[in-house]
């Protein structure tokens, strides 16, 4: 069985064309990685949109809720886990407490401190929001056999930490 042909295979037949000294090689990785982001990111986004919560939300409610119960963490906490400014987090935080989905609170041992904690509510959302997701990703995914989908996790790794180092 033949994988069909893709945009990035077009691209890389043009580069071909006109200019043939290229190797591009990686472009055909990363074109496809980055396409795949993007589609996964639109995908992502209309799955948690049912919640009405964006991805930006999901990441603050995941984040606290993968701390583990009291699911609290301060601001500074979330914004270096998530690598955002703390103007950034700060709205994302006043969006979610205006939800009823976390509040913050007085840190107590720390007065200039604060602290965010997810509600009920928030628990319950992002744990369903969280199978809403996976199962976007999982559908994706079928494309691949148990064996594949391993080894791809395993390339992945491997090319990140070589990105990254």
């Amino acid at each position: 069985m033949s994988t069909p042909q893709d945009p990035v295979d077009a691209i890389i037949e043009q580069w071909a064309t006109v200019r043939p000294d290229l190797d591009t090689a990686a472009m055909e990785v990363f074109g496809r990685i980055f396409r795949l982001s993007r589609a996964m990111g639109d995908r992502m986004e209309k799955a948690y949109a049912r919640y009405g919560i964006s991805r930006g939300e999901f990441d603050v409610l995941a984040t606290l809720r993968r701390s583990n119960a009291p699911y609290t963490l301060s601001p500074r906490q979330l914004s270096a886990t998530l690598m955002l400014t703390t103007g950034g987090m700060t709205g994302r935080l006043d969006k979610l407490e205006r939800a009823g989905l976390l509040r913050r609170s007085p840190d107590p041992h720390d007065r200039r401190g604060l602290q965010v904690t997810l509600t009920a509510e928030g628990l319950r959302l992002i744990d369903e929001a969280v199978g809403a997701g996976l199962a976007v990703q999982s559908e994706a995914l079928s494309t691949l056999d148990g064996e594949q989908a391993g080894q791809l996790a395993a390339l992945l790794r491997q090319l990140l930490a070589g990105a990254t180092s």
